[in-house]
């Protein structure tokens, strides 16, 4: 019998065992996708632990709870004080008490008994019958100042005739112009004289200023020129009409001073103002019958007397030596 050789033996092993490393590493490589780490696994460990790097970043950043809390209530408090400048305080009078009289709505100013009003045609058309009988109230209306005109083109379009009826009812009237800083001041003084009549018993000519405008020293020489012509046509010194603040802050001098003082401030129970004033407007809010919408309200600083004293005067024609109306 025939021995193999030993060199076939060994060249037969390898093979035998080459196969059985092949199948392993078969089976090793489809086992692979199953296992492996990839770019995509990457992303979801390094989306798992965001959270927990930020949390860690957070609270190495957090601010005690008192701090919190602090911030809160300094923001909660500076809020509540700007509501309350800006919304409540200016029209906090009207949630006051009425411990005096009361009429019309408001509360009326004590010791003053001659009472007005003003009327444009923000309020509409006046029932003027209606209107009448606040003459024979306990406080009882007997002047009305109504707007005639503003700027240099603007015609308040229920001025005839409500400026006829008041006259008519039997109420002391008066015109105003509502002055423009932005219009040339003789355009509007020659619009005023043109759009207002003025006869003796009216009132003298209202100049509402309550715009300052670009330039105040300019605006002081307009409007001294607008009172000096309407002055010089009427033969009356004109009413000067603004706020208690503009008038402190920017008309406070000789030159204006001298001008009968028409004050317009609200929801005070008394003047502020330290100089002389004639008129009062005390109030937005006023319900008059016969109006339908709210009104302003004003007071006459002094008697029926004196009132009536300030009017438009009769003059006598040297001519005919009768009495006759000053108008244009």
């Amino acid at each position: 019998m025939k021995k193999e050789s030993p060199v076939k033996k060994v060249a037969e092993k390898p093979s035998s065992t080459t196969t059985t490393r092949k199948r392993k590493t078969t089976g090793a490589s489809s086992a692979t996708p199953r296992h492996r780490s990839g770019p995509k696994q990457k992303r979801k460990k390094e989306r798992k632990s965001a959270p927990s790097n930020i949390a860690k970043t957070a609270s190495s950043h957090h601010f005690p709870d008192w701090v919190y809390y602090l911030l809160m209530g300094v923001t909660a408090v500076c809020f509540i004080t700007g509501f309350y400048y800006f919304f409540i305080r200016p029209y906090a009078y009207r949630w006051k008490p009425c411990y005096g009289a009361k009429a019309y709505g408001v509360c009326i100013p004590y010791g003053y008994p001659i009472h007005g009003f003003d009327l444009s045609h923000h309020q509409g058309t006046v029932n003027w019958n209606e209107l009448e009988k606040t003459q024979y109230s306990p406080y009882p209306i007997q002047f009305v100042f109504m707007k005639a005109s503003e700027g240099g083109d603007f015609s308040d379009t229920t001025f005839k005739t409500n400026f006829s009826k008041a006259r008519e009812y039997g109420f002391i009237r008066g015109a105003y112009h509502f002055y423009n800083p932005n219009s040339d001041p003789i355009r509007q003084a020659d619009f005023f004289i043109n759009s207002v009549q003025l006869t003796a018993g009216d009132l003298p000519p209202v100049l509402d200023i309550e715009k300052k405008g670009k330039n105040i020293d300019q605006l002081k020489n307009d409007l001294k020129i607008w009172l000096d012509k309407i002055e010089s046509h009427y033969r009356v010194k004109p009413i000067l009409y603004t706020s208690y603040k503009f008038k402190t802050k920017y008309l406070n001098d000789s030159i204006f001073n001298t001008y009968p003082y028409w004050i317009a401030h609200y929801y005070v129970d008394s003047v502020r103002y330290e100089g002389q004033w004639k008129f009062w407007q005390h109030t937005d809010v006023g319900l008059l019958p016969g109006i339908n919408k709210r009104v302003d309200l004003n007071v006459f600083n002094g008697t029926m007397e004196e009132l009536k004293q300030l009017t438009i005067p009769a003059t006598k024609d040297k001519s005919t030596s009768k009495q006759v109306s000053i108008n244009n």
